[in-house]
C-alpha cells in the first residue's frame, strides 16, 4: 500500500481534482485511503461530484505511468507536502493553504528570518524603479528574502535586485516548471533556481491558465509576515494580492506616488485606507526591529 504522502501526490496530480475537493477528502479521511479503496459510485456519493468525476480520479491514481511520473518529478525537484516536516509555517497559517508545493533551488528560504513580498504593476512608470531600488536595497543588505511572482515589471526587478545585491528571493509561479511563464527572461529564470527558489502548486506538466494567478498571488502574501506595493492600478491583480494580504492579517506597505498617474492611484487608496507609507526603507525596518525589541 502506498504511504499518505504517495497518496496525496496522486490525487493531487489529477486534473480533476481541486482544493476543496481535496480537503473535504481529507476531512472524511484524513489518511486519504479511502478513494484508494472505494468505488466510483462510492466516491462520488461521499464528496458529491458527478459520477464521471469520480471514475477519472480513480483511474488517474491507480494509472501505474502516472506513479512513474511522480517518481521522476521527485528525482528533478524537491516536492513538499503539507505532511513534510519542510513545509513553510508561514503557509500553514493561511485560509487556502496549498496541499503540495513543487520547488526548485534552495528551499531553506522558505524559513527565512527576514522576508517580505513584493508585488506591483507590470508596466511600471519611469519613477517606480528609481524609487523602488531606494528602498528595496537596503532591505537586502539587512538580510531580507524578497518574494515576489516572476511577472514582468515590479516583480522581475524585485528578484534581480536580489540577486544582483547578494541577497535571496523567491519566485512563485502560476504555472508548472514545464511551463514557466512568462517566457520573456529565462536568464533570470535559470539564476532563481541555481541560486535562490522558484516555486509552484502546480504540478510540473500543467500550464498557465488565467485563474491560477489570482490563486498564485495568496501564496506570494502568505511566504511572507508583510506585503510592499510599487505602482498598482486600482483594478488590478496586485490589489487582489493585497486583499489576501490583509485577509491574512499582514502588514501591508504602499510606495506613494506622483499625482494624476493612473500608476499611482492603487497604493494611493491603499494608503487611504490604512496601509503604511513608505517614504524610505526605515519605515519598514522601523516595524520589524519593534517586532525583535
Amino acid at each position: 500500500m502506498k504511504d499518505r504522502r504517495t497518496r496525496l501526490l496522486l490525487l493531487h496530480d489529477s486534473s480533476h481534482m481541486t482544493r476543496p475537493l481535496l480537503r473535504k477528502l481529507l476531512q472524511i479521511d484524513p489518511s486519504l485511503l479511502h478513494p484508494f479503496s472505494c468505488t466510483p459510485a462510492q466516491l462520488s456519493k461521499n464528496v458529491s461530484i458527478p459520477l464521471s468525476k469520480a471514475q477519472s480520479i480513480l483511474r488517474h491514481i491507480t494509472d501505474p505511468n502516472i506513479m512513474k511520473k511522480l517518481d521522476k518529478y521527485d528525482q528533478k525537484y524537491t516536492i513538499i507536502t503539507l505532511f513534510d516536516y519542510t513545509y513553510p509555517e508561514n503557509l500553514k497559517t493561511i485560509p487556502d493553504p496549498p496541499y503540495v508545493l513543487y520547488t526548485e533551488g534552495d528551499v531553506s528560504l522558505f524559513h527565512s528570518p527576514l522576508s517580505i513580498s513584493v508585488i506591483g504593476t507590470r508596466r511600471p512608470s519611469s519613477y517606480a524603479f528609481p524609487a523602488m531600488k531606494s528602498v528595496l536595497i537596503p532591505l537586502i543588505q539587512s538580510g531580507f528574502t524578497i518574494v515576489s511572482g516572476m511577472a514582468q515589471g515590479i516583480d522581475q526587478l524585485a528578484h534581480t535586485l536580489a540577486a544582483e545585491y547578494n541577497g535571496k528571493t523567491i519566485a512563485v509561479l502560476g504555472s508548472g516548471f514545464q511551463h514557466i511563464y512568462p517566457k520573456n527572461n529565462p536568464l533570470l529564470y535559470r539564476s532563481l533556481t541555481e541560486n535562490h527558489l522558484v516555486v509552484s502548486e502546480y504540478p510540473p506538466d500543467c500550464p498557465p491558465k488565467k485563474y491560477h494567478f489570482p490563486e498564485r498571488n495568496r501564496l506570494i502574501a502568505g511566504l511572507t509576515p508583510s506585503t510592499f506595493v510599487i505602482e498598482a492600478r486600482l483594478k488590478s491583480g496586485t490589489l487582489i494580492t493585497v486583499d489576501q494580504a490583509l485577509e491574512q492579517g499582514k502588514d501591508v506597505y504602499a510606495l506613494p506616488g506622483p499625482a494624476g498617474r493612473v500608476t499611482s492611484e492603487g497604493c494611493h487608496k491603499m494608503i487611504n485606507e490604512g496601509a503604511k507609507l513608505v517614504h524610505t526603507y526605515h519605515d519598514i525596518l522601523e516595524d520589524w526591529l519593534e517586532k525583535f525589541e
